[in-house]
């Protein structure tokens, strides 16, 4: 079996498209069942974020294998297939590897080091597990990609130079402003920290004192109010469907200790209802939910825009597909920034110095990787030889029990313990140096040799590698839990 990735992302397509193929949550679960089910496929995951959508699949087949998650990818975004075709990449084997690293570590975000995606791993393996599609090879690829993501943030500097979509968006409506220039330094992904400062001086100063309406509060949402609360916001309210989690965002926002307490911000939690009312008093709006409609219509906006005079209304759209009704930018006193601006503004951002360090660490990490992954499939092999070889010893010594009856114990264990050490000191060397070999590039067949020269039974050695994979899965939902 082996790994493929077929997607798109806004390197590959435009965000029209991206818009009409962005996976509903609920349908995320569905597409994975209909992968395993399919031929080639034996597991499935799906990393579905605001601008990109990609299935990973082991597979057996290459070619059946594009053509198959191709077909899926369309019938569950409800784009044909020959419309999304032109924008669709195909990753294969160490390539397919090396992506989603890169995608960890953010070197392949919109705005590159956007502090999302780790989080959006994390959710796409759990999603993976519940639906019981996950098996060994996705299982360590994931928690691989987490750990090199989080390696690329204590090895270099990329925390301190990296941005949030969020943050990245609010320095665009801050420079049109026209108060302050945008500072942007594009860099790799960066992990928000609620506490730390913006890393913006244009936006806190722009931000400072204004009041600001936060539509949704999903993650993004949350984090898009952390960041207003950090800027000096004096007003924030916030709406979602549910009011109890709006609730406790504006609780958390100005806790004890919170940068929102701290620069005296009064938050509320607001009814979905009460959008248009908010919409009218805010200076900024920020919308990032999970609707398939819009959230925000060109009337709905003209009419907040009504009477400001020299009050101008910032809107910022980081949903997809969007909440914001495109017609807004067409509004005196509006500026909208949504997904397709954020992709056009990043397009030719300089990179820190700290892209060429992370890249050799993904180069590292994929050779890493490949070379566990060449290993283990020689453990099963391994330890079916040795099983047989302690099944040989038992049967020697049982003989030697009824041939020698008058051995005491100590005798009996003396000899039990020589002939199982001249087996291990036999085996050792050969298990060793196979490992090795087996986690070269090329070496897949030892395996298959190990086998026909010690006549191991396929079964027992199959037998091994879905136990082991049984122990796999058992001890990454307790890392899951824990």
């Amino acid at each position: 079996m082996s790994l493929l990735v077929v997607g798109l992302s806004h390197r590959s397509a435009p965000v029209s498209i991206l818009e009409r193929a962005a996976l509903a949550p609920d349908s995320r679960g569905k597409l994975l069942q209909d992968v395993v089910s399919a031929e080639p496929a034996a597991e499935s995951a799906v990393l579905s974020t605001c601008n990109r959508i990609e299935l990973y699949a082991d597979v057996d087949k290459f070619h059946a294998g594009v053509a198959e998650l191709s077909t899926l990818l369309a019938q569950h975004s409800g784009v044909s297939l020959d419309e999304l075709t032109p924008y669709l990449y195909v990753h294969y084997e160490d390539r397919a590897v090396h992506h989603l690293l890169s995608v960890a570590c953010g070197l392949d975000s919109m705005v590159v080091g956007e502090g999302q995606i780790l989080g959006q791993i994390k959710d796409a393996l759990a999603l993976a597990q519940d639906q019981h599609t996950a098996g060994r090879l996705l299982n360590d690829l994931f928690q691989q990609a987490l750990r090199v993501g989080k390696r690329a943030h204590s090895e270099t500097g990329i925390d301190k130079a990296g941005q949030s979509l969020v943050t990245f968006g609010l320095e665009q409506l801050a420079g049109a402003a026209g108060g302050h220039d945008a500072h942007c330094v594009l860099t790799d992904d960066a992990v928000p920290d609620a506490t730390a400062p913006l890393g913006a001086p244009g936006v806190d100063a722009w931000a400072r004192g204004k009041r600001a309406l936060v539509i949704g509060a999903g993650s993004m949402s949350s984090l898009a109010a952390a960041t207003l609360a950090r800027a000096g916001v004096s007003e924030l309210a916030v709406a979602n469907r549910t009011v109890e989690r709006a609730e406790r965002l504006t609780e958390i926002l100005t806790e004890p200790g919170s940068p929102g307490r701290a620069n005296g911000l009064t938050a509320r939690a607001v009814p979905m209802s009460e959008v248009p009312a908010e919409l009218a008093a805010a200076d900024i709006a920020i919308s990032c939910t999970g609707a398939t409609g819009l959230v925000l219509t060109g009337e709905a906006v003209a009419a907040a825009a009504e009477g400001r005079k020299d009050r101008e209304l910032a809107l910022l759209d980081l949903a997809m597909p969007r909440d914001i009704d495109g017609a807004a930018h067409r509004i005196a006193g509006v500026h909208l920034v949504d997904i397709e601006s954020l992709a056009d503004a990043s397009a030719d951002a300089p990179m820190a110095s700290d892209v060429d360090q992370v890249r050799t660490i993904v180069s590292e990490e994929v050779a890493a990787f490949g070379a566990a992954q060449r290993a283990a499939t020689i453990t099963p092999t391994v330890v079916a030889l040795r099983t047989m070889a302690a099944d040989v010893v038992a049967a020697e010594i049982a003989r030697l029990d009824g041939r020698l009856p008058d051995l005491d114990d100590k005798q009996r264990a003396e000899i039990n313990q020589t002939v199982r050490r001249v087996v291990d000191k036999l085996l050792h060397a050969p298990t060793v140096r196979v490992k090795q070999l087996a986690s070269e590039p090329g070496g897949a067949g030892y395996a298959d040799a190990l086998t026909k020269l010690f006549d191991l039974d396929p079964q027992t050695v199959a037998a091994v590698s879905r136990a082991d994979t049984r122990a796999d899965r058992h001890d990454t939902a307790r890392e899951q839990r824990s």
